[in-house]
């Protein structure tokens, strides 16, 4: 555990919560990093299972303040008996997006003939929930429908929404019940939830240690399936704001180059950009029409999508400079660059089009450290990243960190404290990130709320690398939600 000596730091900007202070305060609820770049930058001595080392301006803490969860109590569905299947399924996936989001205590057990004479305030008032979901599920014209009241029990209003549903087994049936839930937590919170939205990553398949993969899974853990099958090395895939496409870099012509997949169809494209110089890490513009990447020894370079032409250099000289990600207006970039020494990359702040780089990283001249994998929130300004320090020429075991490039004086919030973690990667609520990472139970792909530092699972027992988490899906064609 790091023992920095300092308060858990709440300064932060936190996001909108409703009815924040409505009761008082309640308790929560409660692999190498860019190994195949090793050849790029020099790659630290591996891990080592050994007691964590604070890092001066650290501190174990959240980076949002959450001072009280309100309980949520989900009354059982109801609906024809026909439907008795359907009924069951919606409840179950909207009962774990709810708890899932970090933004509610789910009561696990109800008192019996509360809600017999419908929703009594007073009566549920006094058992302690704040708010009471009532979920119905009907059916007109062959289709089902889910009516949904979210009863404020505190401030006695309800809000109400009727939803279309696919059939049950349909590809988009769970992403559009997981629509529904974001829906409620952004009638309590003013901010959508982050259910309907998938995390990709990479990771070797079965019978091929050789290769690497992309596979993809839903952010609550179901369907995982594989996207590529290049018999090769995929790696450092990044989702486009709309959604739909993902570019990533394979091996299978011989060396390194950007691909763009289209998510809904399964297409894919090289992206020509005119020089033989070997692709590495890309990222979009948060206009979906550049590509920011590197081009191994050459620099940082910016590329137009859609018109195919437009390479401009953005970052050069004679260090590493790797990594990109834009903040959600566009006008800035983080990266990661070895121009303080090929063992000690560091993470920087440029202008979106080129100019002074800006030290993030918290860098103290001889105690080394290792920071990269950074990745800005596509919401709010907060900046997510992994590494650790040296110790005695052995490398500290990696973790996630969060910084704000507002703040400007190298202060970071630390937010796991087990196990090897790297990759980190904002959802689209800009609350939670996905990681690659290891915990007493063995490797895996995980997330972590930044507000609570809750940690769950979301593909286990799989040594992952290079997760990114997508935006908000759509429904339909336009997006990647109907896959």
């Amino acid at each position: 555990m790091l023992k920095t000596g300092h308060a858990i730091r709440t300064d932060g900007p936190a996001r909108p919560v409703i009815h924040a202070a409505r009761r008082g305060c309640r308790p929560a609820p409660g692999l190498p990093l860019i190994a195949l770049l090793a050849g790029f930058l020099l790659a630290p001595p591996p891990a080592h299972a050994q007691d964590d080392v604070a890092i001066p301006g650290i501190q174990l803490g959240l980076a949002y303040e959450t001072l009280y969860i309100p309980p949520l109590a989900i009354l059982p569905f109801t609906g024809p008996a026909t439907s008795r299947e359907v009924i069951a399924e919606v409840q179950s996936i909207i009962a774990r997006d709810l708890d899932f989001s970090d933004r509610f205590v789910v009561l696990d057990s109800l008192p019996e003939g509360l809600a017999d004479e419908g929703i009594q305030y007073s009566l549920w008032d006094q058992y302690g929930a704040d708010w009471v979901l009532v979920g119905d599920i009907g059916e007109f014209a062959g289709r089902h429908f889910l009516s949904i009241e979210l009863h404020d029990i505190v401030f006695t209003s309800v809000e109400r929404g009727r939803f279309p549903l696919p059939p049950l087994g349909d590809e988009d049936f769970r992403m559009a019940v997981h629509r529904i839930s974001d829906s409620i937590v952004e009638w309590v919170t003013g901010d959508p939830g982050p259910a309907a939205s998938r995390i990709l990553f990479a990771m070797r398949p079965f019978g091929n240690p050789s290769a690497k993969e992309l596979y993809v899974v839903d952010s609550d853990g179901e369907n995982l399936r594989r996207v590529t099958w290049d018999e090769s090395i995929a790696i450092s895939p990044t989702w486009a704001p709309d959604g739909r496409h993902a570019a990533y870099v394979s091996y299978k012509s011989g060396l390194p180059r950007i691909y763009e997949l289209d998510m809904a169809d399964g297409g894919e494209r090289a992206v020509e950009i005119g020089r033989a110089d070997q692709q590495i890490t890309p990222a979009y513009h948060p206009n979906g029409e550049e590509l920011a990447f590197s081009l191994m020894g050459a620099g940082l370079f910016r590329y137009n999508l859609r018109d195919e032409c437009c390479l401009a250099q953005l970052v050069g000289g004679p260090a590493n400079n790797i990594q990109p990600s834009y903040s959600p207006d566009g006008d800035r970039m983080i990266f990661v660059s070895s121009r303080l020494g090929e063992a000690t990359p560091q993470v920087y702040v440029i202008p979106a089009l080129g100019g002074e780089a800006t030290l993030l990283s918290p860098y103290r001249y001889g105690q080394g450290g290792y920071f990269a994998d950074p990745d800005w929130s596509a919401v709010s300004n907060k900046v997510a990243f992994a590494g650790g320090i040296h110790r005695r020429r052995v490398m500290n075991r990696y973790h996630i960190f969060v910084a704000d490039p507002e703040v400007g004086d190298n202060r970071l919030i630390q937010l796991t404290a087990e196990g090897n973690n790297e990759d980190p990667s904002w959802g689209p609520d800009g609350r939670h990130i996905v990681f690659a990472g290891e915990r007493s139970n063995g490797f895996g792909v995980f997330i972590v709320d930044s507000g609570t530092r809750r940690t769950r699972t979301v593909v286990a027992s799989v040594r992952a690398s290079d997760t990114d988490w997508s935006p908000a899906l759509a429904a339909g064609p336009a997006g990647a939600g109907n896959r």
